[in-house]
């Protein structure tokens, strides 16, 4: 569906973006993420057409952005983070223009009921729009982008200002429209992601650094072999004992001493279980283990990972 090869944009001397390739499928939901100036925008802003890219291309669904711009934006919808609302107009008014901006041949109040319905603002749709709640103006936002039945919808942090129920239902409508269309959540919110998205990609310093399922993430790494243990024993000599065990990457201490015990954060490489060597150590200082739990590795730390080792290879 948006086919992405070698492309780059500079500012001057900087990079942007630096020869980036990628493929969307129909029908995916995916997470684009990256801190912030990793350009993220910067590619949204090249697919939607707003902005040249200093090489390369990009085609949605067979068509060349740059050549037929008119075709490409007729596929495309997109929320920014700020939705562009006229907000002294009605909800229905606001609909209606951009309806007919966007030149469309639909049955307009057959077409704008349907949206009004689909995004649950049927009972604002009167209403002025600066008089509605941040959640509300969302949801006006992304009506906006999906009129027309877009084959692509893009939206840019659109869940930012929410409180946690107006999050909760954004959530469960970009799910609602990921049945029919081809989705990208451009977020800084990781959790966001997990919620919504089927696959990730991950650019950081205008570099592609990972490109997966979400559920896929953690096998990709390969490290998620760490666990949280309470030891009783002098912590600075526990810690520097537990790091000299083979294998052993890193050791934390994690949480608040309880009487003379410590929680730690041990982490470690490759397939051996380093549990019994663990246990044999602690044993012949006479430091007991009174709790061991193994810690799963979240999104946040493999965005932390993946964005922290492609910026050592630079």
């Amino acid at each position: 569906m948006i086919e992405i090869k070698n492309l780059v944009r500079k500012f001057g001397d900087k990079y942007a973006l630096d020869d980036i390739s990628f493929t969307i499928n129909k029908g995916e939901i995916v997470g684009f993420l990256g801190p912030n100036g990793a350009g993220k925008s910067t590619t949204m802003n090249i697919v939607t057409g707003y902005l040249a890219p200093t090489a390369g291309s990009v085609l949605v669904d067979g068509v060349d952005v740059f050549e037929n711009p008119i075709a490409v934006k007729k596929k495309i919808g997109f929320l920014p983070e700020q939705p562009p609302l006229y907000i002294d107009m009605t909800v229905w008014e606001y609909l209606s223009f951009v309806f007919d901006l966007k030149c469309c041949t639909f049955n307009k109040k057959a077409h704008l009921g349907e949206i009004c319905e689909l995004v649950k603002i049927d009972d604002v749709k009167n209403r002025l729009i600066k008089n509605l709640s941040k959640g509300y103006k969302q949801r006006v936002g992304i009506a906006g982008a999906i009129i027309g039945n877009p084959e692509i919808i893009i939206f840019d942090e659109p869940t930012v200002g929410l409180d946690p129920k107006q999050i909760i239902e954004v959530r469960n409508l970009l799910r609602s429209l990921g049945k029919n269309h081809t989705v990208i959540l451009s977020t800084h919110i990781l959790s966001e992601v997990q919620a919504i998205c089927d696959r990730i990609i991950i650019i950081n310093d205008g570099k592609l650094v990972a490109d997966e399922k979400t559920s896929k993430l953690n096998q990709q790494l390969g490290q998620n072999n760490r666990f949280r243990v309470k030891i009783a024993g002098p912590s600075k000599e526990v810690i520097n004992l537990l790091k000299s065990i083979h294998s052993v990457t890193r050791v934390t201490q994690d949480g608040v001493r309880d009487g003379d015990a410590f929680n730690f954060i041990i982490e470690y490489s490759g397939a051996v279980d380093i549990r019994k060597m663990m246990f044999r150590a602690l044993a012949d200082k006479g430091w007991p283990i009174l709790a061991m739990e193994g810690v799963e590795i979240t999104l946040e730390d493999l965005f932390i990972q993946l964005t922290n080792k492609e910026g050592d290879k630079q």
